[in-house]
């Protein structure tokens, strides 16, 4: 098991080997386990990166991301343009097609709602808005509805892990509440709890999906 000071300097190197990402302006502290993330960055998209780049690091339980989003000048937009470069860019995305996502704007921060079928559709909207110009925060309001009954999720989890090779699902205990996945057991890492999300939404019909993961 690695120690709170690993955790931190496998954080920090991970952040400085990803090019896409300045990270002189983020401090990172760990205990036990949980990564929480200082400093501030010119845009929502760096805060949001700088979080999933914590994630694939092994050891991390949880993390509490107090990055700050600090816009330059060039980039602050009203929320009137703001509101229609999200409409616009939800409509261009040919994986919403058909949907009726509606996005919100106050203060820079957008808020996503509306009704999908499926769970990538979900993830897709909030990708979309997440790097625009202007965008401090993103809320994902946004429902899955489906008629689907929901009865292969643990095939499509045990096959998502077989395709990346990273581990089998044998200690993950999933069970479906209505249209709800449940999550239960442990992986190794935090990209692995994701994975397992990621696969469950995948299956038709689900509208949630509790992740009750734990790492070991």
């Amino acid at each position: 098991m690695k120690t709170d000071t690993e955790i931190r300097h496998d954080v920090e190197s991970e952040l400085q080997w990803d090019p896409s990402i300045d990270d002189k302006r983020i401090g990172v502290a760990v205990q036990s386990g949980v990564v929480t993330l200082t400093g501030d960055v010119p845009n929502y998209s760096h805060r949001w990166l700088a979080e999933n780049i914590a994630k694939r690091v092994g050891g991390v339980r949880a993390i509490a991301n107090d990055i700050a989003v600090k816009l330059p000048t060039a980039g602050v937009r009203t929320d009137t343009a703001l509101a229609e470069a999200a409409a616009n860019v939800l409509r261009w995305n040919v994986s919403l097609s058909g949907t009726s996502i509606k996005p919100v704007v106050k203060e820079g921060w957008i808020t996503l709602g509306g009704q999908v079928t499926w769970g990538y559709q979900r993830t897709a909207a909030e990708t979309a808005v997440r790097n625009l110009i202007g965008v401090k925060g993103v809320s994902n309001e946004i429902h899955v509805a489906s008629s689907i009954k929901a009865s292969d999720v643990k095939q499509k989890i045990e096959d998502a892990f077989k395709r990346q090779a990273v581990l089998d699902a044998k200690n993950i205990d999933v069970s479906v509440d209505g249209s709800t996945v449940i999550l239960k057991g442990y992986v190794h890492t935090w990209r692995e709890r994701e994975d397992a999300s990621r696969a469950a939404w995948g299956a038709p019909g689900i509208i949630a999906v509790e992740n009750g993961l734990s790492l070991q």
